[in-house]
C-alpha cells in the first residue's frame, strides 16, 4: 500500500455518525429504529447539491473509502486508488459519500450494538438485512445530507449489487450507475461457498448461537476458515500460480500438517488477520444478503422485466478471470438493460487477478472509469463546479489492518 503522503490523496479524514429514529421496515418482516450509520465524505458538495457520488461497499469493507486517519496513517481507504483529486473519481469535481451499511461492524448499528430493549448486544437477535434494506437506509442518509439525487451510485461486487438495486428502488434519485464485477444473482456454486463459510462460523464452539459477546469469546477458528474459503474465490488460478505456485516455505517437504506450501501460509495469514477485526454475526448476515439478492425473483426470472423501470445510464465492467462473478453474468445485466432501451457502456477488462481486480491498479480499468466519470461531470454543466458547501468530512476509526482488504 502506498504511503498516504502520495500525490492526489484526499488526505486525513474522519467519519461522521447519523442517527435515525424513524423505524426502517426490513424485507424480513421486522423493523429497526434508533439506528446509526457511520459515513465519510470527500470533496465539496456544490451549491446545487448535484455532484454527489455514493460509493457502496462490498462484503468486508466499510465507510472508509479514501484517504487515511491522522492517528493511523497506514489505514488507507479501500478504494483510495480510484477516488481522490485527479483520480478516476475526482474529488476536485465530485462530493463522494461512503457509508458503513446497517448490520456492519465498523460503527453502524449491527449485531454487536446494544439493543435498547434489553441493554445487551443484539447478537443473534439482530435482524437479517438485505441489499434492498441497505439501499433504503442509504436513501435516508442522502436525505440527511440534503442530497435529493446522486450524480452516480457505484460499487464493486456486493457494492455493485447495491448500485443496481438503487436504479430499481429509487430510479429518479440517480443519474448513473457504475456496476463493477457484479452478477444479477449468485450462482448455486457461489451460494455453496457462502454456506461452507457460514458453517465454519456457526459450528465453532465459541459462536454460542450468536451470543458470544456476553461470553467474552469470539469464534476465531470459524472466522479464519470462512475467510480462507472466501479468499480462494477472489483470486484466479493464474494469479495463485503466479504468486505462489507450489513453492515450499522451507524448500523441502516436512511431512506434517503445518503450513508447508506458501499458499497455505498465505491463506492462514489472511484468515488470522480477518478474524482479528471482523464480526462473525455480521459476516453470516452479509453472506445471506448476497445469497438473497435477485432482482428478477418477483418477475419469474425475467431480468429485463425486473429492470424495466430503471432510468439511470450504466457503466458495467467485468474482468475476464473473475470466475466468481464471470463476465457472462455482467453481460446478462447489459442485455436486460438493452432490451429496455437503456443507455449502457460495457467494458470487459482482460486482467489476470480474478475477482480482486476491481480493487487493483489496472490502467485500462481506471481509464474506463475516468472517461465515464468525465461524462458524468460534463452532464452536470455549471452545477458540477465545486462551490462552497460541506467539505471533506470525517470519525469512528476502522482497524488499521482493514485497509486494502475490501471484498
Amino acid at each position: 500500500m502506498d504511503t498516504p503522503t502520495r500525490a492526489r490523496s484526499v488526505g486525513a479524514v474522519t467519519a461522521r455518525r447519523a442517527r435515525f429514529e424513524q423505524p426502517l421496515e426490513l424485507r424480513c418482516g421486522r423493523s429497526i429504529a434508533g439506528y446509526e450509520l457511520v459515513y465519510e465524505t470527500y470533496g465539496t458538495l456544490n451549491a446545487e447539491r448535484s455532484n454527489a457520488i455514493l460509493v457502496c461497499h462490498a462484503l468486508n469493507a466499510s465507510h472508509h473509502v479514501a484517504g487515511y486517519y491522522a492517528d493511523a496513517p497506514g489505514n488507507v481507504g479501500w478504494w483510495d486508488n480510484i477516488i481522490g483529486p485527479g483520480k478516476p473519481v475526482d474529488t476536485d469535481r465530485f462530493f463522494v459519500v461512503g457509508v458503513n451499511n446497517l448490520g456492519g461492524c465498523f460503527g453502524s448499528t449491527g449485531p454487536a450494538s446494544i439493543d435498547p430493549a434489553t441493554g445487551s448486544p443484539y447478537g443473534a437477535d439482530f435482524p437479517l438485512v438485505t441489499v434492498e434494506d441497505w439501499v433504503a437506509a442509504q436513501a435516508r442518509l442522502a436525505d440527511h445530507l440534503g442530497i435529493a439525487r446522486f450524480a452516480a451510485v457505484m460499487g464493486g461486487s456486493l457494492g455493485a449489487m447495491q448500485a443496481l438495486s438503487w436504479t430499481r428502488q429509487f430510479p429518479e434519485r440517480l443519474g448513473h450507475a457504475l456496476v463493477i464485477a457484479c452478477a444479477p444473482n449468485l450462482s448455486a456454486q457461489n451460494i455453496a461457498f457462502n454456506e461452507v463459510a457460514r458453517q465454519a462460523i456457526l459450528t465453532d464452539p465459541e459462536f454460542h448461537d450468536g451470543h458470544y459477546y456476553e461470553k467474552g469469546v469470539k469464534p476465531v477458528r470459524g472466522l479464519r476458515v470462512a475467510r480462507m474459503v472466501g479468499h480462494i474465490t477472489y483470486l484466479s488460478d493464474d494469479a495463485m500460480a503466479s504468486k505462489f505456485g507450489r513453492q515450499l516455505r522451507n524448500g523441502s517437504i516436512g511431512y506434517s500438517f503445518e503450513p508447508e506450501f506458501e499458499i497455505e501460509s498465505y491463506l492462514r495469514h489472511q484468515g488470522g488477520k480477518f478474524a482479528e477485526y471482523f464480526d462473525a454475526n455480521t459476516y453470516v448476515r452479509i453472506t445471506k444478503a448476497l445469497d438473497y439478492f435477485d432482482p428478477a425473483l418477483d418477475t419469474g426470472g425475467n431480468l429485463a422485466r425486473a429492470l424495466s423501470a430503471v432510468r439511470a445510464a450504466f457503466l458495467v465492467i467485468s474482468f475476464t478471470t473473475d470466475w466468481r462473478f464471470a463476465p457472462e453474468r455482467s453481460r446478462e445485466i447489459v442485455q436486460a438493460l438493452l432490451r429496455n432501451g437503456r443507455d449502457v457502456t460495457y467494458g470487459e477488462i482482460d486482467a489476470p487477478h480474478g475477482h480482486d481486480a476491481f480493487l487493483l491498479d489496472d490502467p485500462r480499468y481506471h481509464a474506463l472509469v475516468a472517461a465515464y466519470m468525465d461524462r458524468v461531470y460534463d452532464e452536470l454543466g455549471t452545477a458540477g463546479a465545486a462551490s462552497t458547501g460541506t467539505g471533506a468530512a470525517a470519525g469512528a476509526h476502522a482497524p488499521a489492518d482493514i485497509a486494502g482488504d475490501a471484498r
